[in-house]
């Protein structure tokens, strides 16, 4: 019995040293592996998923940053529609408003493929763009909205308008350069499919 004891206690010896050997060795806080966290998606530094009342429909909820890219959008459709040089690109969306102020189907659908195309390019996972793509808008010949083809000049002249746009809303390089920086460096990555009179 005593034997069959001390080679009990001699296997429980002998496990004991084998599972503290294979422990990690922990050499505290400075062994600890720090897992980078990911750079935030522009459609967060926005504002994100977090929800916000609507000030466009009264009740309702809407994510801060597709209200943020929307207001800008907004704002910057305005700005282009006052400039003499972009807007011989929106011949059939004036001449509905001049027909009927009160149409404005055209106008809508425009805010609204805009804000989408915004919202998926800065990283939002929420919405769908299903327009488009960014060459058939702009090619006359596949959208008949289209007025004529965009040049270079007129594109540079687009992005100054949003940035006027992000300016409307209180963006500026003066108080948020890295922002509005990445946002002009979004936009040109769409200057080839726009740019179509070269």
């Amino acid at each position: 019995m005593k034997k069959n004891i001390f080679l009990l206690g001699a296997c429980f010896v002998a496990m004991t040293l084998t599972i503290s050997s294979c422990k990690k060795k922990d050499d505290g806080p400075a062994a600890m592996t720090v897992t980078p966290q990911p750079k935030p998606t522009l459609y967060e530094r926005v504002g994100g998923t977090t929800m916000t009342a609507d000030p466009n429909n009264t009740g309702q909820m809407i994510e801060k940053g597709r209200l943020t890219l929307r207001s800008v959008v907004d704002s910057s459709i305005n700005v282009i529609a006052a400039d003499g040089q972009l807007a011989k690109y929106f011949p059939v969306l004036f001449a509905e408003l001049g027909e009927n102020p009160k149409n404005t189907s055209g106008l809508t659908a425009l805010s609204k493929n805009f804000t989408d195309f915004m919202c998926v390019a800065t990283g939002s996972k929420t919405y769908l763009y299903t327009g488009l793509s960014m060459t058939e808008t702009h090619d006359p010949a596949r959208n008949s909205r289209m007025g004529m083809k965009a040049n270079s000049a007129d594109f540079d002249k687009f992005v100054g308008d949003i940035g006027t746009g992000l300016a409307k809303n209180g963006v500026t390089a003066a108080n948020n350069k890295q922002l509005v920086d990445d946002l002009v460096a979004l936009l040109y990555t769409t200057e080839e499919a726009i740019v179509q009179d070269k």
